[in-house]
């Protein structure tokens, strides 16, 4: 009998939990990134976040009132292994223990994230994802949350969308750890993360778990039908959508010659042959397609972007097309045939300015219709066969929007960060009534 399909809702540590130096939890690199001046949006600090660390209870009472089958959350490495390795603080996993019981009882299946960008600070300092031996530290912090949670979470999810922690904490600096390496540097920080997945999901299978990649992935159209056009997303596809799934769904990477790349830098004898085959499924993040343009004369990256041709943004400034997941589904399949593992969309959702009424409610009708349109699209995926096995929505609550603080909203519940009073929106009842009619409960 096949598994039931997963509707969830998805979160990371970081971005809910605050309590950052309570019991045992030390510095991630986002806590000190957070500190720097002009880091954050307004100054937004995250210490408070949603206070997920202590209304844990609360949020798992409004999963049951949402009447989700399973939840995403990401387990924070520095609150569980503080140096990063080394001593394993048992208060902090005691937290995500009484968070998985909590969540089986109400027949919620967990789905933990191991990183979700809170890299342990003391790691940072001795070189971060830039050395190798972060890649085995991520290993050992693996198999002591697996050790103590594994006899009730069947399935993990090693990193999140680690393009985006390259891109976004190595080349451009604008997350933590607030670097801005060159490309053969950032390829090394690529590798160690691919490494670290590779290493974390040999933990897991030997202890009888599944494991899943997540990664941010967006179908790339050239805005014309030019050359220059078509290499520059051919290149942007490749470092995009190619660079952390090729290796783990083929054993190498992909072509990177347009980055002046002839080779990924640290890839040892082993290394790719650990990484192919590595992933039980695939987690699909997808917020929106990419149109890409020749770059222009100065020289820099070998891609702009275009806009979306008629489409509606989101208060991030991103465009609302739904067809672009589908395209994306459909592109996996074709690009990876038998290799491709099941699908999981573990991400999709929309910032808008939400505000609470004076009759005590939230109504965000755009967020229904962006959640329709993309439900929509994976179950016509569904249809045309496409192997995927569950749907979660970003977010349960707003949350700390990492270098955008508390701006952007993409919560199914408005929390007010000055009271912490959760509030549900039209789109909580909206999707509580799409998971009922799709359940039968």
């Amino acid at each position: 009998m096949s598994s039931p399909f997963l509707w969830g809702v998805a979160s990371s540590a970081f971005q809910i939990e605050g309590a950052l130096a309570e019991d045992g939890r030390a510095a991630s690199v986002w806590d000190t990134f957070a500190r720097r001046p002009g880091a954050i949006r307004d100054g937004h600090s995250p210490a408070a976040a949603c206070d997920h660390y202590h209304r844990w209870e609360e949020d798992v009472e409004l999963l049951d009132r949402l009447g989700v089958n399973a939840y995403r959350f990401s387990i924070a490495w520095p609150r569980v292994v503080p140096r990063g390795r080394g001593a394993v603080n048992g208060a902090g996993l005691d937290f995500y223990d009484r968070l998985v019981d909590a969540l089986l009882a109400r027949g919620v299946t967990p789905l933990p994230t191991l990183f979700h960008w809170d890299l342990p600070q003391a790691l940072e300092d001795g070189g971060g994802w830039r050395s190798r031996d972060t890649a085995h530290a991520f290993a050992e912090y693996a198999a002591a949350a697996a050790d103590r949670l594994g006899d009730r979470v069947g399935r993990w999810i090693t990193l999140n969308e680690p393009l985006v922690h390259m891109a976004y904490g190595h080349a451009f600096g604008v997350h933590a750890p607030g670097l801005a390496l060159d490309v053969p540097e950032v390829l090394g920080v690529a590798h160690h993360l691919l490494l670290a997945h590779g290493l974390a999901a040999r933990e897991l299978r030997s202890r009888g778990l599944e494991c899943l990649l997540t990664n941010n992935l967006s179908p790339v159209r050239p805005a014309t039908a030019s050359a220059g056009d078509a290499d520059a997303a051919a290149a942007y596809d490749a470092l995009h959508n190619r660079l952390f799934t090729d290796p783990v769904l083929t054993g190498a990477y992909p072509d990177l010659s347009a980055f002046g790349a002839d080779r990924v830098p640290g890839v040892l004898d082993g290394d790719l042959e650990l990484v192919r085959g590595s992933a039980d499924g695939i987690g699909v993040n997808y917020y929106n397609p990419s149109v890409v343009t020749a770059p222009g004369p100065d020289p820099g990256l070998p891609f702009d972007f275009g806009e979306v041709p008629g489409a509606a943004t989101t208060a991030f400034g991103w465009p609302v097309a739904p067809e672009g997941l589908a395209d994306m589904l459909d592109l996996l399949v074709e690009r990876y045939g038998d290799a491709l593992p099941p699908l999981y969309v573990t991400e999709n959702g929309a910032s808008y300015a939400d505000s609470v009424a004076p009759d005590g409610s939230v109504a965000d009708p755009e967020r229904i219709a962006y959640l329709e349109g993309h439900v929509g699209a994976v179950e016509a995926a569904r249809g045309r066969g496409v192997d995927v096995r569950g749907y979660f929505v970003w977010t349960l609550t707003d949350n700390f929007e990492w270098a955008e603080g508390y701006h952007q909203r993409f919560g199914l519940v408005h929390v007010d960060h000055a009271t912490q009073v959760r509030t549900p929106k039209h789109s909580f009842a909206w999707y509580r009534d799409l998971i009922a009619s799709r359940t039968g409960s």
